[in-house]
């Protein structure tokens, strides 16, 4: 009797245990798909800006961290090893967008020389000549380096970029870039170009002839900062250029006293600066 009276009131109870369950399991799985969802929408949402700009804006910013905004000013120390030749210059650079200005601070002997680059204009003026020398920003300044290198970029103005693919350096997420020249004045006829996806910075370049033969590489570091647009903005503080046949031939460019300056006109004013 017993037994039959446990069976007729366990059973019931089974069955409302069995539907609390099945109905505390609905609300768990609801709450799994919930939190997926949420999840994913946070993964989506947080993509970098990158993924909604164009090619040509991401090297936009990569140039601002080389030198191309309204005003800045900075010293390069160029060191060369070439052949097992070691030299040294050191130069002051002012740069406001697409115009810079160089000075030769030393050694000595090339102390007071000027390299000037307006748009994609260049040329050298040296005390004492009486007209300013047009020159090419692809001419040989010293060791591995080329006149346009100490100038700021403006490769999103100078080239047509492709992206390739997506690689790293040095651990780093980039975006990796094919720049084709698009005019004859540019320092390159062809980069390869690696972007950090995070810092919007240079982090590796390969340099080619017209005819598609590398013939040197670099590697970027940014250890300066500066404000543009009331943003802090990284600035390149080194620059490694390593000729691609003869590894041994390295120039290094060290930046130093960075800051952000206005520069006026007349610091590129060519008349001016021959008198």
């Amino acid at each position: 009797m017993c037994f039959k009276l446990y069976n007729l009131f366990a059973i019931p109870y089974k069955l409302r245990l069995w539907r609390t369950q099945i109905k505390g399991n609905f609300y768990t799985i609801k709450f799994i798909v919930l939190l997926v969802m949420v999840v994913s929408g946070i993964v989506f949402n947080a993509k970098p800006v990158l993924a909604e700009m164009t090619p040509k804006e991401i090297l936009e910013k990569a140039d601002q961290a080389r030198g191309n905004v309204e005003g800045v000013e900075w010293e390069i120390r160029l060191e060369s090893v070439e052949n097992g030749r070691r030299q040294f210059r050191v130069l002051k650079v002012k740069a406001r967008d697409l115009n810079s200005l160089a000075e030769f601070l030393s050694p000595p002997k090339v102390k007071g020389r000027k390299l000037l680059m307006i748009d994609r204009n260049m040329w050298f003026i040296k005390p004492g000549l009486r007209k300013p020398v047009p020159i090419s920003p692809r001419q040989k300044l010293m060791g591995g380096a080329s006149n346009g290198d100490i100038a700021s970029t403006n490769y999103a103005g100078d080239y047509k970029p492709s992206l390739v693919s997506e690689d790293t350096v040095n651990g780093e997420p980039c975006y990796l870039f094919d720049l084709t020249a698009t005019n004859k004045k540019t320092t390159y006829d062809r980069i390869k170009y690696w972007i950090s996806k995070k810092r919007l910075v240079g982090v590796k370049a390969d340099f080619f002839t017209v005819s598609g033969k590398m013939f040197k590489s670099a590697t970027f570091e940014y250890d300066h900062s500066i404000m543009v647009q009331d943003r802090p903005r990284s600035f390149v503080s080194k620059m490694v250029i390593t000729n691609a046949v003869i590894k041994e031939d390295i120039t290094t460019m060290i930046y130093s006293k960075v800051k952000i300056k206005r520069i006026p006109d007349s610091a590129f004013n060519l008349n001016l600066l021959v008198r």
